[in-house]
């Protein structure tokens, strides 16, 4: 153990590692971004996390809050060498009331495993974004994570009702901010401010959510369309009827064709994919799969895969082309490796209104076309989010200039169909430019200098997390 870890040790009580090769692995990303940190400390309670902050502010140290490190957009990488503080120790659930509603948990908590203990009792927490095994609370907290729940659970936002946060001060100052009722009024909205704030503001040190029952059961169908125009129509048809889905995915035809081959899928993909799943209770289990399979006819599906059991789903595998989007992503790029050149991968995260996904489909193919970059395509199309990705082998000349700009471009897109650059996975430090953008295009440039002061308030040294969102001036 170097001198640095026995000294943060000795003065934080905590446990801290500053050995190399380790510091590398909690410096990366699944993107491939990496950054440099001079230890990490891994604090059990809020108390640790309140002498973290206070030995930081007085030293002036930069602070990292980390959860598993599945951020994509650079929201987790060390900027400026400084202490990465994990969370992976603080992992209890504090306690379940089902009165309530509501589940008490530490910010190193899988959603996997919560979601497994609250299965045993009938509930969910049904925020699941795509790295949900390993996902955290407190990541999903601090990038305002949604998932293929979206379209009818919405966003973390949505799910957090308080929380137990840390301030960078000379104090390490504890807060409690929200309340544990679903009605809370306590002038403004603070909790709603550190959701999705991206550890720039406080250190997230417990969080009260709501809960919910388990669907009773869930209908699931999967269809392929000639053309995204009747895709889409199927969307709003279901809308329409009242019918609010739990899941509505969709994959374009190139895409679907190779995640299938990736995975070695038995469903043969036969144009565009939808995937909707309804939850429904049981006796209405046979009306909803009939109708389902119907509107998905009548709206120009030429294959149709219906299950009406959660089971029969998985039995049919139903899921699994639209599960592997980002792995199916990754591997075909790993095909093409040569040498120890590394995989970089990138995917994107814009929204558009869910009638405008077919326009959006064919700019980011011309995109594609203009680039000479192989594009993944789909997302959550109930609620209009899509997920372009591209994946590439360093190395090759001007790559990554060609990835800068198809970067940007995609964001582009969105606000000019009148979406939005970032819609789950946060801003981080790759999508500044591009938040500025999509101010500016609003007529409200005005709210970055807002942000600016309320960074400033709440992390007056700007030591949490460096780089990220915004930078006060």
């Amino acid at each position: 153990m170097g001198s640095t870890a026995q000294e943060l040790e000795r003065r934080l009580g905590v446990r801290a590692i500053d050995d190399p090769a380790i510091l590398r692995l909690y410096s990366r990303e699944p993107s491939g971004l990496e950054g440099d940190a001079m230890a990490v400390v891994f604090p059990e309670s809020v108390e640790d996390l309140s002498r973290i902050a206070a030995y930081a502010y007085k030293r002036e140290i930069y602070l990292y809050p980390q959860g598993s490190s599945s951020d994509l957009v650079g929201g987790a990488v060390p900027e400026r060498r400084g202490l990465i503080v994990s969370m992976e120790r603080m992992n209890r659930i504090l306690g379940i009331s089902l009165g309530d509603t509501i589940v008490d948990t530490q910010p190193g908590v899988r959603l996997g495993d919560l979601n497994i203990v609250l299965a045993e009792k009938g509930y969910m927490f049904p925020v699941d974004p795509g790295s949900v095994s390993i996902a955290t609370v407190g990541g999903a907290i601090n990038s305002g994570a949604g998932g293929l729940r979206g379209a009818k659970y919405g966003v973390m936002r949505d799910w957090v009702l308080g929380l137990t946060i840390v301030l960078p001060d000379s104090e390490g100052t504890v807060l409690r901010i929200g309340c544990r009722t679903l009605k809370c009024r306590q002038g403004y909205d603070l909790v709603r401010l550190i959701v999705g704030s991206e550890g720039t503001l406080a250190l997230v040190g417990e969080a009260t959510l709501r809960i919910t029952p388990l669907p009773e059961n869930v209908v699931t169908g999967l269809g392929f369309y000639e053309d995204l125009v009747s895709l889409a129509e199927t969307v709003v048809r279901i809308k329409e009827s009242g019918v609010q889905p739990l899941v509505m995915e969709f994959m374009d035809e190139k895409t679907a064709r190779i995640a299938a081959s990736v995975v070695g899928s038995r469903i043969p993909v036969e144009g565009h994919m939808l995937l909707v799943g309804i939850d429904v209770n049981h006796e209405a289990t046979d009306r909803y799969a009939e109708w389902l399979e119907k509107v998905m006819r009548e709206m120009g599906a030429k294959s149709v895969y219906i299950a009406k059991t959660t089971r029969e789903a998985e039995e049919k595998r139903l899921y699994e082309i639209r599960r592997n989007l980002f792995p199916a992503q990754v591997a075909k790029a790993l095909r093409e490796r040569r040498g120890a050149s590394r995989i970089m991968a990138y995917m994107e995260d814009i929204s558009v209104p869910p009638t405008k996904v077919p326009e959006a489909v064919v700019k980011l193919r011309e995109l594609e076309e203009r680039l000479g970059l192989e594009t993944f395509l789909g997302g959550h199309i109930g609620d209009g989010n899509l997920h372009p990705a591209v994946a590439y082998v360093e190395g090759q000349p001007g790559i990554g200039e060609r990835v800068e700009e198809w970067y940007m471009e995609v964001m582009r897109i969105a606000v000019e169909l009148g979406g939005t650059v970032s819609s789950e996975h946060g801003i981080g430090k790759l999508k500044k430019d591009a938040l500025k953008m999509e101010l500016e295009a609003r007529g409200s440039a005005k709210a970055l200098d807002i942000m600016k002061g309320i960074k400033r308030v709440f992390d007056p040294k700007g030591i949490l997390n460096p780089g990220k969102v915004v930078d006060p001036e």
